[in-house]
């Protein structure tokens, strides 16, 4: 009997990330008698029990900011050779991958898969510089190209397109699946009026997912609808900041931070409509949870298009005109009983089964797998 082949995913760490979810989802999903996934992170993650509990291996090395540029190679190459043992090597760094896979191209490891997930880097112009260059190194280390979208392919691979695979950001459907039950238990959980107009948005507080602007957008919808309130769910660098501009407009008692929350799903059925202004996204999974939800969704035009289901539950809106994008809200919601058409995730493959056994077909189709060459992993732990 041919034992797991495991997959090292390298991560900064497993935290509730839009690339991290999507991991997760993957993971429980697999037949992990055929597949095994492990993590080389640099922090400690909020999935890392979860992880271990699958019978994950869970490997930590320092980030490059703690240690630097030459200390971070030298601790990924040591890692490499001394793991050799792994045949696969999946990075989800985005440009930072080309760091990442160099290290283990020079550690003879054979499958070396970049995973794009965005379309953009973050962070200031000296820090977006360095990923560029570290960006330069992806497609002549990989040995295959993944994105969750045409568009992350594009950004992240320009002279590969043609040869990246589109891996769709799955989801499980049945656990998004709308509940008037859920709906108004999370609702009274959460003090809200069962009249009131509910705005919700699930995402980081940094620049990317562009939480201004949707502060501006609820002001404008609290003058046509006082009553409505916008729960914010997440956390990140600038929370303070928005909490301040918040504050600023006298909007406290109409906003609600939630932080970070593992009920995503049942979040979402206490939302009438779903708001995400992001200046980019690779794709923007939780656009598809909302949809998978039966909510109504406004996004920002910068949001790759095949996010899109096609049950008439988008609205795509400028950046530059955020008037619209309120008008849009007005009119999506509410929407009563909340019913997808039956099998409409699977149809443009954002079934997290289908996702799954995508992966695992480009996994398992390099090469034969046996017990011994599992064994050599665990006899490093």
């Amino acid at each position: 009997m041919g034992g797991p082949l495991r997959i090292l995913h390298v991560v900064v760490n497993m935290n509730r990330g839009g690339a991290e979810t999507l991991l997760m989802n993957m993971y429980r999903h697999i037949d992990r008698s055929n597949v095994q996934f492990d993590f080389l992170t640099c922090k400690e993650g909020v999935f890392d029990e979860e992880i271990r509990s699958l019978g994950g291996i869970i490997y930590r090395i320092p980030h490059i900011t703690e240690v630097g540029y030459r200390s971070y190679m030298k601790g990924l190459e040591r890692f490499f050779v001394q793991h050799a043992e792994y045949k696969v090597i999946h990075s989800h760094m985005d440009k930072m991958s080309g760091f990442v896979l160099r290290a283990a191209s020079r550690a003879a490891i054979p499958v070396r898969i970049a995973h794009s997930h965005n379309t953009r880097s973050e962070g200031s112009v000296p820090a977006r510089l360095f990923k560029w260059y570290a960006g330069t190194l992806v497609e002549s280390a990989a040995t295959h190209y993944v994105a969750c979208s045409s568009a992350a392919a594009t950004w992240m691979f320009p002279r590969n397109k043609k040869k990246s695979t589109v891996l769709p950001n799955g989801i499980a459907s049945e656990q998004f699946a709308f509940s008037i039950e859920t709906r108004s238990r999370l609702r009274r959980e959460l003090n809200i009026p069962e009249d009131c107009l509910v705005v919700g948005h699930v995402g980081r507080f940094a620049h990317q997912k562009n939480h201004t602007q949707l502060i501006d957008m609820f002001c404008l919808l609290q003058n046509k609808k006082p009553n409505s309130l916008l729960v914010l769910v997440g956390d990140g660098p600038l929370r303070t900041e928005i909490e301040r501009k918040v504050s600023e407009l006298q909007l406290d008692h109409k906003v609600m931070f939630l932080g970070v929350r593992s009920n995503i799903n049942e979040m979402m059925q206490a939302f009438d409509a779903f708001v995400f202004p992001s200046h980019h996204e690779g794709l923007g999974i939780v656009v598809i949870e909302a949809q998978g939800a039966g909510l109504p969704c406004i996004i920002s035009e910068h949001i790759p298009a095949e996010v899109d289901m096609g049950i008439g539950l988008v609205q795509f809106f400028s950046l530059k005109q955020v008037d619209s994008g309120v008008d849009h809200i007005i009119a999506a919601a509410p929407r009563g009983a909340r019913e997808i058409p039956e099998g409409a995730l699977a149809q443009k493959g954002y079934d997290i089964r289908q996702t799954a056994r995508q992966a695992t077909e480009l996994y398992l189709s390099q090469f034969e797998v046996t017990n011994e060459d599992a064994n050599r992993v665990y006899a490093h732990v």
